[in-house]
């Protein structure tokens, strides 16, 4: 619930709410919100200028959601159907973000949650979220795939535990509102859409997202969705599963992903592709969205921008409005920067020092 601008008044607040016709039915005492969606589509003109002179490229920096990231989304839905059901308990796999998203709305909505994560590779911030929402972590030694297989067991064998990874059809339910937001904002659907690729849930999302909203005549179209994986973790470009992703995007280090049917219909029927980005590119666009227009995203949420910036360097572009999804926010994998650079030394606290640094940056700047 939010306070609205008249005093006194409270008025409901999450998506479930903005959206309640197209959603999944469920009774009000079980909707389980934390205020999550309404993200902003942000104009991104230096970033578009190096893709190419007849681009309008936006972000929707799913980062701002309450778990700092796109996962909340289908969450929501997820955990509130979960409530309506009389579930006690919800498992998932993850490599960090469905685990942060699932331990808070798990706490809101008072369910013990349980998260399997490979061990050791889990990013630092979304390991701290977990903890502090008091869920209990379950390190495997094995990968996400292996996580995931573990968790449907768990799930098989309890009937009042939920699964709440994006195979359950609530969670593509909520995620699909990012589309709708998207339109809205736009006052239509942009031309293109791109975005990272791992286990094909969002993807599967938008794509059903963009249709229905087009069904029911809220948009003139659909656009051509681009999907980018990366090339130490490509399945879907590789056309078969990977035993050992790697990849420093460790929110789409996955092998095999468990939508990968939705993913293959998205860029089908969209007349779009699904391509694979290095490790060296997605962190070039990351700090690229940082410094020129200060987005700061997780690595795995740059891969959409990467893959434009590699479109444009062969030559193949898209034009028109172009939307990319930063799906998480760069607080979520800290040590993806850290390892990158360092602070500086300390200097004299004196009026001398402290501009002779300030004289050098201006004129490293300038000469640049």
């Amino acid at each position: 619930m939010t306070i609205s601008n008249q005093p006194g008044k409270v008025v409901p607040s999450g998506l479930i709410h903005r959206y309640r016709d197209l959603l999944p039915e469920m009774p009000d005492s079980a909707i389980t919100t934390i205020g999550e969606g309404r993200t902003p589509l942000i104009e991104a003109p230096k970033v578009a200028a190096g893709i190419g002179p007849d681009v309008r490229l936006f972000l929707k920096f799913e980062g701002l959601n309450p778990t700092a990231s796109f996962k909340d989304r289908g969450m929501t839905v997820a955990m509130s159907r979960a409530r309506a059901m009389g579930m006690r308990a919800c498992i998932c796999a993850s490599t960090g973000n469905t685990a942060a998203s699932a331990a808070a709305y798990a706490a809101r909505a008072g369910m013990e949650c349980f998260v399997m994560v490979p061990a050791g590779k889990i990013a630092l911030g979304k390991a701290v979220q977990v903890l502090a929402h008091g869920a209990r972590i379950i390190q495997i030694n094995g990968n996400f795939d292996a996580a995931l297989r573990l968790s449907k067991k768990a799930v098989e064998r309890r009937s009042d535990i939920a699964l709440v990874n994006s195979v359950n059809p609530d969670r593509i339910q909520g995620q699909k509102t990012a589309a709708f937001e998207v339109c809205e904002s736009l006052g239509g659907a942009p031309d293109y859409l791109t975005l990272p690729v791992g286990n094909a849930g969002n993807i599967t999302a938008y794509w059903k997202g963009f249709t229905e909203w087009h069904a029911a005549g809220n948009a003139d179209s659909t656009p051509t969705v681009l999907g980018f994986q990366a090339a130490g973790s490509a399945p879907l470009v590789a056309g078969h599963d990977i035993e050992n992703p790697e990849t420093v995007a460790s929110a789409i280090r996955i092998g095999s992903p468990a939508s990968k049917a939705g993913a293959i219909t998205a860029v089908e029927e969209s007349g779009g592709a699904i391509e694979a980005v290095t490790d060296d590119e997605i962190l070039e666009a990351q700090s690229m969205l940082a410094s020129a227009e200060g987005v700061f995203c997780e690595p795995a949420s740059a891969a959409g921008i990467a893959g434009l910036l590699k479109l444009a360097r062969e030559g193949r572009a898209p034009s028109g409005t172009i939307v990319s999804i930063l799906t998480g926010h760069g607080l979520k994998d800290p040590d993806v920067i850290l390892n990158r650079t360092k602070l500086p030394e300390p200097v004299e606290a004196t009026f001398e020092a402290v501009s002779g640094v300030m004289e050098r940056r201006i004129e490293s700047s300038e000469r640049a």
